[in-house]
């Protein structure tokens, strides 16, 4: 029986993903290359509205649950799928996001702790929220990367501790599955948009916040670790060289590896998701084995990814400049 209901929402997921395509289509929601873009097409944009859409099949399918986090994921969908329509100012989507981000607290029950750790929390989200925003620039990388992410959570679900009601994770997983379809591919039928980056970014950072919640495992954050290290230490060097970090650019190593590396875009997304699935089993088998060496874990792997970026990005960067 569950089989199929899988099946139907997988069918559901696609004709709703091709009823938005003509709609795009119809209301001219596309991305149009500029000098900073890593494409070359006119494609739709926005078919990332999938994940929103995911998240609500699921509520009606099998039931709502977790009504604040609901509202904050509304929240931000529809802000991010306006901007992705007409942009809007940076200041009113970060306010939009913060206050999003408050209900998803609220809803694992942080508004019970002291507010310093709700400020630090607040400014990690946010963070988390606009690299993975930022990080969304070559076909495959945002479906593929989320879907290593999402699977490391669905199998913490099973083996260490419930985070979620039985059949969410594998509906988000559904739902990437039908954006990759289209995504994952030479040439894209469609970009995610702000609304499917933004939108799968507060999905896994409630998953990961209620994994964190409930044990404590701030290590956990290990599991965003390629995306971290690629875009803390992007914005460090572009705060270094005096940019407007706010402002689209093309310095992220996968975005040197795409366009000064030559490097084919599936292959820079494979390569991203295959590292990060590497940390990610790496982190499960001590969380399950040799939980005390969680945290010991989570810093040896950063600090090997950062000996792994660094070379790289200075060698790709030196094709940027010309140097």
């Amino acid at each position: 029986m569950i089989d199929w209901i899988f099946g139907f929402v997988l069918l559901l997921l696609f004709v709703m993903e091709n009823i938005y395509f003509k709609i795009a289509e119809k209301y001219k929601i596309i991305d149009v290359p500029n000098e900073r873009s890593s494409h070359h097409a006119i494609t739709l944009r926005g078919g990332g509205v999938i994940f929103y859409l995911g998240v609500l099949v699921y509520g009606l399918t099998f039931g709502f649950f977790a009504p604040w986090f609901l509202c904050g994921l509304t929240l931000v969908a529809v802000v991010s799928f306006l901007d992705d329509m007409h942009p809007l100012s940076a200041k009113l989507r970060l306010l939009v996001q913060a206050l999003a981000l408050l209900l998803l607290m609220v809803q694992l029950g942080m508004h019970e702790v002291s507010w310093g750790y709700v400020i630090l929390a607040l400014f990690v989200c946010l963070a988390i929220l606009n690299i993975y925003n930022f990080m969304d620039g070559i076909n495959g990388i945002t479906g593929g990367y989320s879907l290593v992410v999402l699977l490391a959570l669905w199998a913490i679900n099973k083996w260490v501790v419930q985070i979620a009601p039985a059949g969410f994770i594998p509906v988000i997983i559904l739902s990437l599955l039908v954006f990759n379809f289209y995504n994952f591919r030479i040439h894209a039928r469609c970009f995610s948009g702000d609304v499917g980056a933004v939108s799968i970014a507060f999905i896994l950072l409630f998953l990961l916040g209620t994994f964190i919640v409930r044990t404590g495992e701030i290590s956990a954050l290990i599991l965003f670790g390629v995306y971290g290290i690629d875009g803390v230490l992007t914005i460090i060097h572009r705060l270094m060289l005096k940019e407007n970090i706010g402002q689209p650019h093309r310095k992220h190593l996968y975005q040197l590896l795409a366009n000064e590396g030559k490097v084919p875009h599936l292959s820079v997304s494979l390569i991203y998701m295959a590292v990060q699935a590497l940390v990610s089993a790496g982190y499960l088998l001590v969380a399950v084995y040799l939980p005390s060496y969680t945290l010991l874990y989570a810093i040896a792997s950063v600090i090997l990814l950062v000996a792994i970026y660094l070379p790289l990005r200075r060698k790709y960067y030196a094709l940027w400049t010309g140097k």
